[in-house]
C-alpha cells in the first residue's frame, strides 16, 4: 500500500469521528511472495494447467544428490558421482549449480517446479504465472553463477537450457534500424547456448570470430549481461559490446525486441547491467569479427628462492608488461602465490611465432640468469591457428564431454576443471587502473601485490580490464552499463580460495571452519592490501565478494542510477530478482519479502 493511501486514510477518519484521537498507526502490510503451504500457493489444478501450456515441460525438482540420499547404491547415485567434476553433466540437471555453494553466504537449493523452455512462447506462460500467483522467479541458463543467483528455494524456475540454437548471418540488420545500421555478420544464439557452440560454429566451422567468454561451458546470454570478457578483449572489447539485437520477455509477459533503435534504454541495461535483473532474455544476436591467423600463448612458473627475491621479480614483471605487453596483442593472466611463484598464462592474437617468442625470449633469458630465480622446465612461447584453437580432438589442453549423445565440440579447459563444483571459502576482485602503470607508481603497485600474496595467491587478469585496448574498442564499452572502472582498469586482480565440491547431500568429512575461516580472511587481507593503491577501484560483477555492501558502486559506478530508473520502468513489481542486482535492495535477501 502507497504511503499516500494510508495518510489520506488517517485524515479521512479524523473527520468522521473528530471526537476520538488517532492512536498509533500500524505498520503497512509487507508484500511477502508465496511458498509451499502458503494459502495462496497455486494448486494442482493450476499447475496441471501450466503443464499443458508448457506442452508437457513443467519438472518437479529434485535435489543433486537425492539418488544417493534414497539409496547409495543405486544407478542414479553412481552417475552423478562418476559426472560431478563435469561442467556440462551440472549444467544439464535442473538443480545442477557451477558452484556448490559459498561460506555463511548460500548454499544449493532446488526450485520445486522448473520448466524446460523450448520456445518464447514457454518463457511467456512462465513469467504471467510466476507474476499472477506472486511466485519467487529464478532464471537458469548454465547455473553458472558464483553469487547462486540462478536457484533459491521455493521457486519456479525458468530453465533456459534447452533453447540453444545457433545460426550464422552474412548480413544481419536489427529490427527498425534498416538505413541506420550496415547489414553486419552476425552469429544468433538461444538463451541456452554456450560459448563453446558459438565458437564452433563463427570460428570452427565460419572462419569467423565472435567476442564471448574463456569458459567453453558458461552461457552466452549471462556474460552478456555481466559485460563479459575472454581471452581476446584487449582486442575484441566486451562481449556485450558486439550485441546487436536481443529478444528479452519482460514482467508484464510481453516479447520486445531490444536494439540501438527499439528499447534502447532495456538495450543498454542488458549489455552488461547484470543477469536475472531485467526480463528472461531468449535470443541474441552478435557481431562477429574477422578472424586472427594466430593465437598464441606464454607459460611457465618462475620461483624465487625468497621473499627478498620475489619483490624485484613483481617489479621487473611489471616493467616488462608496461613495455612489452600492454597492448590489444596480449591477454589472460599471472598469479603470484605465497610460495614467492610467479605463474604465466597468458595468451595472445593478431603476433606469429616468430613475433612471440621474440616478445617473451628476453624475459626468460633474465630469469635464467637471475641466481635466485628458477625457471620452470615447461615454459615457453607459441602459436596455434585460431580456426582451431577450441578444437577438442587432439588438444591436450581441454576435457572433451565423452557423455553418450554429447556433442563433440562439448569440453571445457584443464586449467578451469578445479572451478567445477567448487565449494568457495571468499573471493574478491579490484580493477586496477593503468594509472598504476605509471613509471613513478609501478613501486607502489608492486608492494601492494607483494603484500597481498602474503595472504593469498592474486590473479591480475589483463583481459578483463580494457585499459590498452584499441580506440574502437574503448568507444563501444563506453556505450554498455559496466562500471566505467573497468574501462580504464589495465587488470582485474582476483584472490580467491575454496575446495572441492560439496553439494547437499554429498559425502564429505565434516566442513573445517577453523580453516575455513582463516582462508575467507586470508582473501579479505589480500584484497585490502590492493585497496590501498586503488581505494576507489570498482569490482566485476560475475567475480566479485558476496558480500560486498557497497556493490552498486563498486558493480556499476556511475551507471546505477539509470539501471535502477530503467529497472522500475520494465519491472516495476521486482518480479526479477537476483542477490546484488539491480533493485534487489527493496528485497529482502532470499527476495520474498518487499523492505
Amino acid at each position: 500500500m502507497k504511503r499516500r493511501s494510508l495518510i489520506k486514510g488517517a485524515v479521512v477518519g479524523a473527520i468522521i469521528a473528530p471526537g476520538l484521537l488517532p492512536g498509533p498507526s500500524a505498520p503497512a502490510p509487507v508484500f511477502s511472495r508465496v511458498r509451499p503451504g502458503d494459502s495462496k500457493w497455486p494448486g494442482k489444478t493450476r499447475w496441471a494447467k501450466l503443464n499443458q501450456e508448457v506442452e508437457g515441460n513443467l519438472i518437479e525438482v529434485q535435489p543433486l544428490f537425492k539418488g544417493c540420499a534414497m539409496d547409495g547404491g543405486s544407478g542414479a547415485c553412481a552417475e552423478v558421482r562418476a559426472n560431478i567434476s563435469n561442467p556440462y553433466y551440472l549444467g544439464d540437471q535442473p538443480a545442477g549449480t557451477q558452484v556448490s555453494g559459498w561460506l555463511d553466504a548460500w548454499s544449493p537449493a532446488p526450485s520445486v517446479y522448473a520448466i524446460k523452455a523450448r520456445t518464447t512462447a514457454h518463457v511467456i506462460a512462465a513469467v504471467n504465472f510466476a507474476r499472477e500467483n506472486n511466485l519467487r522467479l529464478v532464471v537458469k541458463g548454465t547455473g553458472h553463477s558464483y553469487q547462486g543467483t540462478s536457484n533459491a528455494a521455493d521457486s519456479l524456475m525458468i530453465w533456459t537450457r534447452a533453447m540453444n540454437a545457433v545460426s550464422v548471418h552474412d548480413a544481419f540488420v536489427p529490427k527498425g534500424c534498416e538505413g541506420v545500421v550496415k547489414p553486419t555478420r552476425a552469429v544468433s544464439a538461444g538463451a541456452g547456448a554456450m560459448w563453446s557452440d558459438l565458437y564452433f560454429a563463427v570460428s570452427g566451422q565460419g572462419g569467423r570470430y565472435v567476442q564471448g567468454g574463456g569458459c567453453m561451458d558458461v552461457g552466452v546470454a549471462g556474460l552478456i549481461q555481466s559485460g563479459g570478457f575472454g581471452s581476446f578483449s584487449k582486442r575484441f572489447g566486451l562481449a556485450a559490446a558486439s550485441l546487436l539485437e536481443a529478444e528479452v520477455v519482460t514482467a508484464d509477459g510481453a516479447v520486445r525486441v531490444a536494439n540501438l533503435r527499439t528499447n534502447p534504454d532495456l538495450f543498454w541495461a542488458i549489455k552488461g547491467g547484470g543477469g536475472g535483473s531485467w526480463g528472461v532474455v531468449t535470443k541474441l544476436t552478435l557481431r562477429t569479427h574477422e578472424l586472427p591467423e594466430f593465437f598464441g600463448r606464454a607459460f611457465g612458473s618462475i620461483r624465487a628462492q625468497s621473499s627478498n627475491a620475489f619483490k624485484p621479480l613483481i617489479a621487473r614483471f611489471l616493467d616488462f608488461y608496461a613495455d612489452h605487453l600492454f597492448n590489444p596483442h596480449w591477454g589472460e593472466q599471472v598469479t603470484l602465490g605465497p610460495d614467492n611463484t610467479l605463474e604465466l598464462a597468458m595468451a595472445c592474437q593478431g603476433l606469429d611465432g616468430a613475433a612471440v617468442k621474440a616478445v617473451w625470449q628476453p624475459f626468460f633469458d633474465w630469469v635464467t640468469g637471475a641466481p635466485d630465480l628458477s625457471l620452470s622446465a615447461r615454459h615457453g612461447a607459441d602459436v596455434t591457428l585460431a580456426r582451431h584453437f577450441w578444437d577438442i580432438d587432439g588438444n591436450g589442453a581441454m576435457i572433451p564431454d565423452r557423455r553418450p549423445g554429447a556433442p563433440a565440440h562439448h569440453g571445457w579447459w584443464r586449467g578451469d576443471q578445479d572451478q567445477v563444483g567448487v565449494f568457495l571459502h571468499g573471493f574478491e576482485s579490484i580493477w586496477l587502473p593503468a594509472s598504476l602503470l605509471q613509471a613513478s607508481e609501478r613501486q607502489r603497485l608492486a608492494e601492494a601485490l607483494f603484500s597481498a600474496s602474503r595472504y593469498e595467491k592474486v590473479a591480475l587478469h589483463f583481459n578483463k580490464g580494457l585499459a590498452g585496448a584499441p580506440a574502437d574498442a574503448i568507444a563501444a564499452a563506453g556505450q554498455t552499463a559496466i562500471n566505467p572502472a573497468a574501462i580504464n582498469a589495465f587488470a582485474l586482480a582476483l584472490t580467491a580460495n575454496g575446495e572441492a565440491p560439496r553439494y547437499p547431500g554429498m559425502a564429505r568429512p565434516p566442513l573445517d571452519e577453523v580453516a575455513v575461516r582463516k582462508n575467507a580472511r586470508a582473501v579479505e587481507l589480500a584484497a585490502a592490501e590492493l585497496r590501498r593503491v586503488a581505494p576507489d577501484a570498482g569490482s566485476y560483477v560475475s567475480e566479485s565478494n558476496f558480500f560486498n555492501a557497497s556493490w552498486r558502486n563498486a558493480f556499476w559506478g556511475p551507471n546505477y542510477p539509470r539501471l535502477r530508473a530503467i529497472k522500475t520502468k520494465y519491472d516495476p513489481g521486482g518480479l526479477f530478482f537476483v542477490h546484488h542486482g539491480v533493485g534487489s535492495e527493496d528485497w529482502s535477501p532470499d527476495g520474498f519479502a518487499r523492505l
